[in-house]
Parts: C-alpha cells; sequence; structure tokens
C-alpha cells in the first residue's frame, strides 16, 4: 500500500494540496531528498516575528537625527531572535564595491566578559578587519569608527546582550556608557537582542532605558496563532499525507514538551517529519511522534 502511494506520489497523479508549492515539489522527490529538505532550517513566518522585522525595517530606514531610535528584542533562549535577526540581515546584505565593502547591518556577539576592549574587538572580526596583537584602546576605538563609517553601517546588531550582566560593576557601566556613546558618535540605530536579563541591564541606565524600545517575544500558548504556527509547519515539511496537528490538543501537547519556544518546536517536529518518511507514516501524527527521538529541554537535564 504506501509502495502504491510512493509511486503515484513520484509519478505526480497524487494530491499534495495540503503542501506549500516548494514542499510539493520536494515531496515528489525520493526519501533522501526529503529528509535533506526537512532537515534544513526553514523561516516560518508568524505574528510577533512579522511585527519585529517590520520594525526592524522601519529603523533601517530612519532619517539620520542626533538621538536615533534603538530596539531590545528579549525573550527565552531558543525562541526566535537569532533567526529573526539573520532574516533581517539578509533582507539586507552586504554590497561590494570596488575599493570597499558596504554592510548595512552588522550582526556581532556581545563577548561573555564585557570588557570595553574585548567588545572592539568583536565588532572588528565581524567587520571582518585584520587584527594587530596589541592596540591601545585609543586608537581601537578610532580605528572602529572609522571602518563602522566606511562600511556604511545602517543598523548595529548586539546579540546575547545579556552577557553585559557577566561584569562587575565597574565595567558593567563603562559598557553602558559605551552604548551610548555608539549611538550618538554614529547615529544610527543600536538593536539589542537576548534574554530577560538584557532588559535589567538596560533599565540600570536611565538613559539608554529612554532609548531602546522592548519587543518581547513570549514563550507560545496553545492558542489561535500556536495553531496558525503549526498549520505552517506542517505545511512546510513534504510529507504525502496531511499532519492533523494545527488544532488546540495537539498544540497543547507538542508546545508541552517543547516548553513553549519556537526552536524546541521546530527541533520536535522536524524529529517526528523525519520519523513520518523512514516510517512510512508519511504525516506528523502521535506515532510519529513517539517515533521521533526528540528529548526537550527538561528531559536533556535529567539525562
Amino acid at each position: 500500500m504506501v509502495t502504491s502511494m510512493n509511486t503515484d506520489i513520484e509519478g505526480g497523479s497524487a494530491d499534495l494540496s495540503h503542501l506549500h508549492p516548494a514542499a510539493q515539489r520536494i515531496a515528489r522527490l525520493p526519501d533522501e531528498e526529503r529528509l535533506r529538505y526537512v532537515r534544513a532550517d526553514r523561516w516560518i513566518g508568524y505574528t510577533r516575528a512579522t511585527a519585529a522585522l517590520e520594525q526592524l525595517d522601519t529603523l533601517f530606514s530612519w532619517p539620520t537625527k542626533q538621538r536615533m531610535p534603538n530596539l531590545l528584542l528579549i525573550g527565552p533562549t531558543n525562541n526566535g531572535k537569532s533567526m529573526i535577526i539573520e532574516k533581517f540581515r539578509r533582507a539586507h546584505p552586504p554590497i561590494t564595491h570596488e575599493d570597499r565593502e558596504e554592510i548595512p547591518v552588522l550582526v556581532m556577539q556581545m563577548p561573555s566578559d564585557p570588557s570595553v576592549t574585548r567588545f572592539y574587538t568583536a565588532l572588528l572580526a565581524a567587520l571582518g578587519a585584520p587584527m594587530r596583537s596589541r592596540y591601545r584602546l585609543a586608537d581601537l576605538e578610532q580605528l572602529v569608527l572609522r571602518l563602522l563609517r566606511a562600511a556604511s553601517v545602517r543598523v548595529l546588531v548586539i546579540d546575547e546582550l545579556h552577557n553585559v550582566l557577566g561584569g562587575r560593576g565597574d565595567s558593567r557601566r563603562e559598557f553602558l556608557n559605551l552604548l551610548r556613546f555608539l549611538g550618538n558618535e554614529l547615529r544610527i540605530p543600536l538593536v539589542g537582542a537576548g534574554i530577560r536579563d538584557a532588559y535589567l541591564a538596560i533599565r540600570a541606565d536611565d538613559q539608554l532605558e529612554n532609548r531602546f524600545a522592548p519587543l518581547t517575544l513570549p514563550r507560545w500558548e496553545p492558542d489561535e496563532d500556536a495553531c496558525s504556527l503549526l498549520a505552517s509547519f506542517a505545511a512546510s515539511f513534504p510529507l504525502r499525507r496531511p499532519s492533523p496537528i494545527a488544532n488546540p490538543e495537539m498544540a497543547s501537547y507538542l508546545l508541552t514538551r517543547s516548553e513553549g519556544t519556537i526552536g524546541e518546536l521546530a527541533h520536535l517536529l522536524t524529529d517526528a517529519a523525519v520519523a513520518a518518511i523512514e516510517s512510512g507514516e508519511e504525516a506528523i501524527t502521535q506515532r510519529a511522534l513517539l517515533l521521533a527521538p526528540y528529548e526537550g529541554p527538561f528531559e536533556r537535564e535529567l539525562t
């Protein structure tokens, strides 16, 4: 029976209307190619992600003025912040000129030790600039500013901003002063991303708190938005039967297992889609979910 269904699919006669057009094309390919597609990263749009991208694009187009607006993207670990940032970066890719490279959106990661020197060094690495063994701090600062201007950076994104709390009191204040300095000197929007501690860090400085508008990505609840998200996932996996997961009961089950973050949910559903192909189930069902090797964060802590 499965063989007959697979033959019909690969011949192009089966109904794949439950899938997005791109997934329909992949669903007609052999299992090996379908598995490769399932395991690849994919963008699943949802309301808060779309709102975040719209705010980021608004900042990107903001006219230069003395006090630029900033954004703070806050959410639990593995809840879509990095995917949103990467989607935004790819929408504004680097442009290579004969004499220089233009980097409209520069993304860097806040060092675990939030010293000014390490921060500037991380910025140079993000710019792809060659590093000398030693710089005086004043020279390092001027070099970074010069290269950021030369690269025509229009938005600077600082991921893992909550790492600023890892520093001692003096170094933490020094770094917060640095953020103010960069915003004033470059006159470009700054975007911070991190867990709730990032907001606590910014709140420690009244001037910075007024400049950074928070946008929260909370854990998912089994509501209408979650069902819509699950429907999008189901339509994106090249499975040859519809997956009955876009309902409140399945949403509650899946979000409980994945602890309400979109990254863990994607991991769980990917494992289930792989199991569905390998077992011949061809849909994300309770059987495919039981066959999937996925372990949630709590389960991983116990092993």
